[in-house]
């Protein structure tokens, strides 16, 4: 553990910062698996929309560096491959 206040300090907010990336990686693994559900019951349309929703999510995510471009990119390039298989 830290020693000086301002290291101690920085621990916490790091940890905070930790726990709230933690959460919105979740979200991302969450849209994921709504999409293969639609993928594998062969619904195009919902697949799609809910492909939309993740699609906005992920990027804002990415921008603001939670997880990295190219991360995004493949996630949404499989995903968007997968439906048009439909």
């Amino acid at each position: 553990m830290a020693n000086i206040k301002s290291s101690k300090k920085h621990a916490v907010f790091s940890e905070k910062r930790r726990k709230c990336n933690a959460s919105k990686r979740s979200i991302i693994k969450t849209f994921m698996k709504k999409v293969y559900v639609f993928i594998q019951e062969k619904e195009k349309k919902k697949a799609y929309k809910e492909f939309c929703i993740f699609q906005s999510i992920i990027d804002k995510y990415a921008m603001k560096g939670i997880i990295h471009v190219n991360k995004a990119a493949r996630y949404k390039s499989i995903l968007i491959k997968n439906i048009k298989k439909i």
